[in-house]
């Protein structure tokens, strides 16, 4: 998978995601910024806590932890997979 494909891949899991049941399609800064996030995070822990900020940051309101450390784990496991094809 390259760099393109694994971008457009964590762009549908995180639009897929919708924490607050808003409709995909209204997160583009904030999957922006997730993206961002973890092309330079490796630890699903610091991601979870990034993401969690981002979107509290846009919203106003936390999502809970759990929910970001899930979303956290499939981003990660996505660009793990990416990353050993090269």
């Amino acid at each position: 998978m390259n760099s393109q494909e694994m971008n457009l891949e964590f762009v549908r899991i995180l639009n897929e995601w919708d924490p607050f049941t808003i409709g995909e399609g209204n997160y583009d800064i904030e999957i922006a910024d997730c993206i961002q996030a973890l092309h330079v995070l490796n630890n699903e822990n610091t991601l979870a806590e990034q993401i969690q900020s981002i979107y509290e940051f846009s919203f106003e309101e936390r999502i809970p932890y759990d929910q970001c450390l899930g979303i956290s784990r499939e981003l990660i496991k996505v660009k793990n997979s990416g990353s050993c094809s090269f």
